[in-house]
């Protein structure tokens, strides 16, 4: 053997490591789960599995989504504001480019890109951006994919009706009727894993459940363990939250907690119904309690395939807690929990989900769009149990972390990406932003700095400081009246550019398609 062979074959290691330095990304997403639902954000509720990942990694506390599933998830997969990407409300679409209710030919996905990158990919769970082929996942970057292609169903029953493709997956229910939506999403993700960790190249994971979203559906021995735990009400459990988050560094002190929401009685007005408003808690508990224990079976196959600490793992939900009541398909006098009810947990328990902020899904008041991020990646990220309390980021900086991570390119011939890279943040560096903006069903905001402006549809401008008061309870709007024009201003700008249109001409196109 020459020389020269020899330094050949001692080179083909090094090209290979240097291919493993990628790292492997899995994105990881709650459904309609509140700010302060899991333990490492203030809740009761156990979740030891995302608590380890943010002891071990980072925390943002000013992460914001875009205030309910078909957007947030837009502009996750794409890196542009919703409408950008064709989905500017929901599925259900306007005959105009930017509420056309599917992602458009003129975005990049972030499967698809990071393709171009050597990555795999792979999806499990809940798409709701594209209800038709050519429109799933399949059609869109992702080689595999598992999950319901549309918005919510449930959680004990894998039917057709309810719109759950099996994509390239071959799939048999359980025959012991031991189905749950979770713990096939968790299979199918598993799955993934095995198969691409044995090969060279990394792998992007898509994994998005539907816990704890509507209907309130959860195991028997999941329940158990809440039964009777929020039997002290919900003003009792927004307090306790609260006083943790404070424990912890998640909120600020000088934020005041906001009054209870008009609309949400007190506890003691309950309490003649205590026992059903204890079970809706509980079962919603019981789903976050089952989606983590999930997340801890991926963690553990990370670990089994020494992939762990190689792997960038992000962790949010996709708006804030769910207030929505006598939702389609409920039936009265069922107990919640079970697979003939259907149910949600109702506006109470969400104003608790939310604590410390104001409103909920659907709005863009900080309730509306205020998600826990966890970022835990051990070979890159050494600031561990890091908390980022300062700086604002969104979903749309999830497509450009991942392509800073990934070393990927974004493609120059669609609409140019609108988000930038979390890594500075995660690593206590600041990141320069000029806004951060937002738009769904009329409510409108606009981000800039410490300050923030929004409207409740079809209300007018509201102006709050988020460094002093991001609990928004002090409108400053009448006394910073040139603020206020000029930050309407700038929205305006954003909303002509990313064709945002009035709610009620929304409405109109619909009615009149």
């Amino acid at each position: 053997m020459t020389r020269r062979d020899m330094l050949g074959m001692l080179a083909l290691p090094a090209i290979a490591q240097t291919q493993q330095k990628k790292p492997n990304i899995i994105v990881i997403m709650a459904d309609d789960m509140g700010f302060s639902d899991i333990g490492c954000y203030g809740s009761e509720i156990p979740t030891p599995n995302l608590d380890r990942l943010a002891a071990n990694g980072v925390r943002l506390t000013q992460f914001y989504n875009a205030a309910r599933c078909c957007p947030t998830r837009a502009s996750l997969l794409t890196g542009l504001y919703p409408h950008q990407a064709g989905i500017g409300h929901m599925v259900e679409g306007a005959p105009v480019p930017a509420y056309q209710g599917y992602l458009n030919d003129k975005c990049a996905t972030l499967a698809e890109v990071m393709k171009t990158a050597g990555y795999r990919t792979a999806m499990a769970g809940k798409w709701h951006v594209g209800e038709k082929r050519p429109h799933w996942p399949t059609d869109r970057g992702f080689e595999r994919y598992f999950g319901l292609i549309s918005g919510a169903s449930s959680y004990f029953e894998l039917s057709k009706s309810r719109q759950m493709a099996l994509g390239s997956e071959s799939y048999t229910p359980p025959s012991d009727g031991s189905f749950y939506m979770t713990n096939a999403f968790t299979d199918h993700a598993l799955r993934f894993v095995d198969e691409f960790a044995g090969g060279k190249d990394p792998f992007l994971l898509y994994l998005a459940y539907t816990a704890p979203h509507w209907p309130l559906h959860a195991l028997p021995e999941d329940i158990a363990k809440f039964r009777g735990k929020y039997r002290k009400g919900w003003d009792a459990l927004r307090e306790e939250r609260h006083a943790r988050q404070l424990k912890m560094g998640i909120v600020d002190a000088k934020w005041k907690l906001p009054e209870r929401d008009r609309e949400v009685g007190p506890w003691t007005a309950a309490e003649g119904n205590a026992d059903d408003w204890d079970l809706r808690m509980a079962v919603y508990a019981a789903q976050i309690y089952r989606m983590d224990q999930n997340i801890g079976r991926l963690i553990q196959k990370l670990e089994e395939t020494k992939q762990l600490d190689n792997t960038l793992i992000l962790f949010l939900a996709d708006n804030g807690g769910c207030a929505e009541e006598k939702i389609g398909g409920e039936k009265p006098n069922v107990a919640a929990g079970g697979a003939d009810s259907y149910t949600s947990y109702g506006k109470p328990w969400a104003h608790a989900s939310n604590t410390p902020f104001r409103m909920y899904k659907h709005w863009v008041h900080e309730g509306g769009i205020s998600s826990p991020l966890i970022a835990h990646w051990p070979a890159r990220l050494k600031k561990k149990g890091y908390i980022e309390r300062t700086q604002a980021a969104h979903l749309i900086d999830i497509m450009a972390t991942c392509m800073d991570a990934g070393g990927a390119s974004y493609p120059a011939a669609k609409i140019p990406m609108e988000g930038k890279s979390m890594l500075p943040i995660f690593e206590g560096k600041r990141l320069a932003r000029e806004f951060l903006a937002w738009e769904h069903e009329g409510n409108r905001a606009l981000r800039q700095g410490d300050w923030k402006l929004v409207s409740k549809h079809p209300g007018g401008w509201e102006l709050y400081n988020i460094a002093a008061d991001r609990t928004e309870t002090r409108d400053l709007a009448a006394a910073e009246p040139d603020r206020v024009r000029a930050m309407s201003a700038l929205w305006e700008q954003w909303a002509a550019k990313c064709g945002v249109l009035p709610w009620t001409k929304v409405q109109e196109l619909r009615r009149k398609a």
